[in-house]
């Protein structure tokens, strides 16, 4: 069975173990997801059973909307609540003060991303170096902000929401703004709100052709060629420019790229129904 939809991840679950009980509920062995939330997090999740698992690097999921809540004055090395080690009692800031701060993140901004996280350091997970205590550096990362609201400031928690590019860590921004304010800071909760149009709807099935971004392309010679895998040539294509496709024959969808050199299959006939 292929089907896309999007699920909420409650707190408290890691997104693997979430996955188990949505496949046991629906009885699906072959499934995956997009975008992994931490147990800390809760929210959107955007799932795939079957062969649809294979479009999520296609889908058009930017920008990412999320919603927290930052805490003035406390730190953790998790910079969220799982490893708290201390909490500051500070004065309340100005209105002033949190709406300059507020709009100096909207544009591309560097950061440090979380060492408690998923990035990749020679191999490893961030996240198993940290808890094994080891010594390591992550290098800096660009995001886009093109959005950033404070919702609520009930001192020394300021909930706020935004809408940030693809690869972002909310908990390394929540952390950033703290310390513009001058102290450290950390997240008391987070909550995923959509992934480009991505939005939970009681896990209603979607179709994944509203969510592919690339042009259409036409195949002008025999259909039979891609039904059975054969080499494509660009000048049988209505499209001969170099890019990535996608093409509807009968019910199947595939995927082709165009270079000066060859046509390559990424995808061949994923069934859409």
């Amino acid at each position: 069975m292929n089907r896309l939809f999007v699920a909420y991840k409650p707190k408290g679950l890691s997104s693997n173990y979430f996955l188990r009980g949505i496949k046991r509920r629906y009885n699906i062995k072959k499934a995956g997801f997009s975008g992994t939330l931490d147990p800390f997090a809760s929210g959107v999740l955007i799932i795939a059973f079957g062969q649809f698992a294979k479009l999520f690097r296609f889908l058009d999921k930017s920008p990412k909307r999320y919603r927290a809540t930052l805490w003035i004055g406390a730190y953790s090395p998790t910079l969220d609540t799982e490893k708290l080690e201390s909490v500051k009692t500070l004065a309340p800031f100005s209105k002033d003060s949190i709406d300059i701060i507020a709009k100096s993140f909207l544009g591309e901004i560097e950061y440090l991303p979380p060492k408690y996280s998923a990035k990749r350091v020679e191999g490893k997970r961030a996240y198993d170096l940290a808890r094994e205590g080891e010594e390591f550096e992550l290098k800096k990362i660009k995001s886009t902000i093109f959005d950033f609201k404070v919702l609520h400031y009930m001192h020394p928690f300021l909930t706020f929401e935004v809408s940030i590019s693809e690869g972002g860590y909310i908990r390394s921004i929540g952390s950033l703004f703290a310390r513009k304010l001058g102290f450290d800071g950390t997240l008391s909760s987070l909550e995923r709100l959509s992934e480009g149009a991505f939005v939970y709807k009681d896990e209603k099935p979607l179709n994944p052709l509203n969510f592919l971004s690339m042009q259409s392309n036409s195949y002008l010679g025999d259909l039979s060629d891609i039904e059975l895998g054969r080499k494509l040539k660009k000048e049988s294509f209505e499209n001969q420019k170099s890019g990535i496709y996608k093409m509807i024959i009968g019910d199947n969808l595939s995927i082709i790229e165009i270079s000066d050199d060859e046509v390559k299959y990424i995808l061949n006939k994923v069934k859409l129904c």
